[in-house]
């Protein structure tokens, strides 16, 4: 599918990025790879491990318009992973957030317009169904952005997805990096906020090959979520540190008990497929009559019973702990 297409990535330097990158030069031969990202030391260390013909890296913000367009020239593909993402950071600099993970959507969606790419996927959050942080919001305002740029393509051949997931293991900023951090350092305990805390759980690569996926089955206004396992988060404590006891330091600015995908107002909208839910567009599209039923390359749907919610404290499949030892193992490979 990628074999001498071009593909830009925004926020290509972040986890996603990097692990994107080493997948895509390994299993395919792009034309050019494009990193589009803020911060010139993660791409100076970037080019240090990825420094192979097609790559290119542009420093520039997704907050700039002018420069995504000169950056999209001849771009295929897109994969919109750039965003502040720290829920307490949100909460206390909240027009930081806005100009970054909307205004920066919109410049995203006319940029990838104006270049006539032909499929866009955006990143998006399990924070970003019923949210009740402004990143969350930001999220779901930058989703809903996306799903109606379907309608904004007109004449051009651009087609606007989302894929929707959880806690990605590992990643920057996440608990597993913080808690090895605290053990290299001789804590005596783990902090954990709430003992009745649960998340979605995903490791990069499963990140990588859902995002690849989405692209084979996306018509144009989908919200893909991956059906994942949860964690209780004193089992994730357990797993990593089964010696050490743990103390409840109380919920983050922003921060929820349980995190959602798929909510239950979206239940009539929702399909199940064999190892993912769509959510189907609440608009329709203007020239763009779709069946989602049936995606690209010949799956199948069904509707989700009504008031169905996919929620990580009600998940069918929560890891135990030597399941999470493993799982863990595995996200670092």
């Amino acid at each position: 599918m990628f074999n001498d297409k071009s593909i830009l990535i925004t926020g290509g330097t972040g986890s996603f990025g990097r692990k994107y990158v080493g997948n895509l030069l390994k299993n395919f031969k792009p034309r050019r790879l494009v990193i589009y990202s803020r911060d010139e030391l993660k791409q100076y260390e970037m080019q240090q491990e990825f420094d192979q013909s097609p790559m290119r890296y542009f420093i520039g913000d997704v907050r700039d318009g002018e420069r995504l367009r000169t950056a999209m020239k001849g771009i295929d593909f897109v994969i919109h992973a750039a965003a502040l993402k720290q829920v307490p950071a949100a909460e206390y600099n909240p027009m930081e957030c806005i100009k970054t993970n909307i205004h920066g959507a919109e410049n995203v969606i006319q940029a990838s317009l104006e270049a006539n790419v032909e499929k866009v996927i955006a990143l998006s959050t399990d924070k970003a169904a019923q949210p009740i942080n402004l990143y969350g919001a930001t999220k779901l305002a930058s989703d809903k952005l996306f799903i109606a740029a379907n309608n904004m393509a007109g004449g051009h051949r651009t087609a606007f997805g989302v894929v929707r997931y959880g806690n990605v293991v590992g990643s920057r900023g996440s608990i597993v990096p913080l808690f090895n951090k605290l053990l290299a350092e001789g804590t005596d305990h783990l902090p954990i906020t709430d003992p009745r805390m649960t998340r979605f759980w995903i490791t990069l690569q499963q990140g990588v090959d859902f995002v690849n996926r989405s692209f084979e089955r996306m018509s144009g206004g989908e919200i893909f979520v991956p059906m994942i396992p949860s964690v209780r988060i004193p089992d994730l404590a357990a797993a990593m540190a089964p010696d050490l006891p743990t103390r409840v330091i109380g919920i983050r600015p922003g921060e929820k008990l349980h995190e959602i995908m798929c909510p239950t107002d979206d239940s009539h909208l929702t399909l199940r497929f064999h190892d993912h839910f769509v959510i189907k567009p609440t608009i329709k599209f203007f020239r763009k009559d779709v069946d989602y039923v049936t995606n690209q390359i010949g799956e199948h749907g069904e509707p989700v019973s009504d008031g169905f919610e996919y929620n990580s404290g009600r998940n069918d499949h929560f890891l135990n702990v030597s399941e999470i030892r493993e799982f863990n193992r595995i996200a670092v490979q």
